[in-house]
């Protein structure tokens, strides 16, 4: 599954604090399923809650918040055209002085188209989501994590940004 690399990615860069100790931020994987058709193909869907826990964490709430719109946008946009529109559910547990757990539930689904080779074996590849009209209209043109973090930056790519908490 590609999609928890890729946001765990955005997390790290976009939060401040969260790149200075990554251990600090873990992903989990529930409820997984696979759906399939009986049509002789072998493309597939997962479907899963990627449980997000940010521990002891003592910025701004919003800080976290706001990327993870952001990033739900591009990745996952089904979930801003739900009623209500709920696109993730989270807890959180107060501790000591600023500091809390924060954990937070996204529904995703990735889609995977699978191809026979005509020499035996399959090719597997993980689809991109159907675009769709812009959800945060006026931001034309821009990806909402370049707004984030003023950078060009491809989700799907490892790259190294300062800590800028």
């Amino acid at each position: 599954m590609k999609k928890p690399e890729g946001l765990k990615r955005l997390l790290l860069a976009a939060v401040p604090g969260l790149a200075a100790d990554p251990t600090r931020l873990a992903m989990f994987i529930d409820k997984g399923k696979l759906t399939t058709r009986a049509n002789g193909s072998l493309s597939f869907e997962y479907s899963y809650t990627l449980n997000i826990v940010v521990q002891d964490y003592s910025g701004e709430i919003d800080a976290l918040m706001v990327p993870l719109i952001a990033w739900v946008a591009e990745q996952q946009p089904d979930l801003l055209e739900r009623d209500p529109r709920e696109p993730f559910t989270f807890e959180s547990e107060i501790l000591d002085g600023d500091a809390a757990d924060v954990s937070i539930d996204l529904e995703l689904t990735e889609a995977v188209r699978v191809v026979r080779l005509p020499e035996g074996g399959y090719t597997a590849t993980h689809l991109d989501e159907p675009s769709r009209d812009d959800a945060f209209p006026g931001v034309c043109g821009v990806n909402l994590w370049q707004l984030l973090l003023r950078e060009d930056m491809n989700p799907a790519s490892t790259i190294a940004v300062p800590d800028r908490g």
